[in-house]
């Protein structure tokens, strides 16, 4: 009997085991995947040049021009900006020339505070310097510009996101007025081209800087990036041209965003090894459509500005209300509302958030944005309604909207 129990457990495998032996359609998935910085930017080009030439002045111990990138989601801003920033490290130590740069995500570190405490932390990774207020971080981070007489290039990803935006660009932009040696230049980097209205007037008279828009790619585009990342990431012959074609044309139609383009052939890659195929097809891909549209959505949201959000956030709290307008003949179409009934749901959600209320006409600015980014639908009040107004619907499941934007707007507080 225990000799049995003992064979029993010898032979038992551990759960793991499995996945590990499993066979896959991967030869490297990590390429595949949306964040993966490639050493070759196809079709950024231009930009790389751009940007690599305003800041490589950087390298003769001089401040390069402050620099803002805008774009829509997916179009390569992120990894352009990283591509370059490591270009210019590896280019600076070989040369022995005093180049510092950091990358900052703000829509993890959105605060002046968190933004220069990141910043510090990543020049003097020993330095203990939690719990000491914002300007003495500030003047800790001119201190090792100043003695180290180091350019520092500061990359500012989802800068709309920094909620004392003003008062963070203009240290930003003025400590090089207190460095006699050493220097400091930003790269703003935001979806949203008018997030520079938030900024006041003299922060924007100090921005010296330069503009660059990062159009979406198109099909074409689209396939040759998909088509150099399947040669490294999934084995050889795996995926069907066919399956590339259709990522890049669905990518492509919706916004000319490489993220899903990629992100669908990942998911297409899952289901294929779900299922024990040992082809990629335009089957998966189109199996994955729904999922990957789904993920984009949601991560849209993530980044929208706190006060776009706010309006979204109010249109989803309404569908879920079932409220609606009520036409002439007494009916109630739920789910469509106006425009008006809209902003002073926003007025009080702002409140209940203790977020500043915005102006109606960039109440108005928010509405366009977001039926742009496909998230809502709007027409006019037309037939069967008194006057001639805006109504409004949302694009995607109220709940799902909601539960996002809860956590979104929490973790803002």
């Amino acid at each position: 009997m225990v000799i049995s129990f003992r064979v029993f457990f010898l032979e038992l495998q551990n759960i793991f085991q499995g996945e590990l032996e499993r066979q896959t359609v991967f030869l490297d998935r990590n390429i595949i995947m949306p964040h993966y910085t490639p050493r070759e930017l196809p079709f950024r080009e231009p930009q790389i040049k751009e940007i690599s030439g305003i800041v490589s002045s950087s390298l003769n111990g001089k401040r390069s021009d402050n620099i803002f990138i805008y774009g829509k989601i997916g179009t390569g801003k992120t990894v352009t900006t990283r591509y370059v920033l490591s270009q210019l490290e590896e280019f600076a130590q070989k040369n022995s020339s005093r180049v510092a740069t950091a990358y900052i995500n703000c829509r993890n570190h959105n605060s002046k505070y968190k933004v220069l405490l990141k910043a510090l932390k990543r020049f003097s990774p020993e330095g203990q310097f939690i719990g000491f207020s914002a300007a003495f971080i500030y003047e800790k981070l001119l201190e090792f510009a100043e003695q180290n007489a180091v350019q520092i290039v500061l990359a500012l990803d989802e800068i709309d996101k920094v909620k004392d935006l003003d008062e963070l660009m203009y240290a930003l932009t003025r400590c090089n007025d207190e460095l006699e040696s050493g220097g400091l230049s930003v790269i703003g980097i935001s979806n949203h081209v008018f997030f520079k209205d938030r900024l006041g007037g003299r922060t924007k008279s100090s921005l010296c800087e330069n503009e660059i828009v990062f159009k979406p790619y198109n099909a074409a585009e689209l396939r040759a990036i998909l088509a150099k990342r399947v040669e490294k990431a999934f084995k050889p012959g795996i995926v069907d041209e066919a399956a590339i074609n259709l990522a890049a044309a669905m990518a492509a139609h919706e916004s000319g965003d490489a993220r899903t383009a990629v992100m669908l052939l990942l998911r297409a890659g899952e289901a294929a090894d779900r299922e024990g195929l040992q082809r990629v097809s335009d089957a998966e891909v189109q199996k994955a459509k729904s999922r990957v549209e789904e993920e984009i959505i949601f991560n849209m949201i993530s980044t929208l500005p706190e006060q776009e959000q706010l309006v979204l956030y109010s249109i989803a709290c309404m569908t879920i209300e079932k409220k609606g307008v009520r036409r002439i003949t007494g009916q109630q179409e739920s789910g469509v509302f106006f425009s008006g009934d809209v902003f002073e749901q926003y007025r009080e959600i702002a409140k209940r958030f203790k977020e500043s209320v915005v102006s109606a006409r960039w109440y108005r600015e928010y509405i366009n944005e977001l039926e742009t980014y496909g998230l809502i639908v709007t027409t006019s009040s037309g037939k069967g309604i008194r006057g001639n107004t805006r109504l409004i619907k949302l694009g995607f499941d109220a709940q799902k909207i909601k539960e996002t934007l809860e956590k979104e707007l929490l973790k803002a507080v």
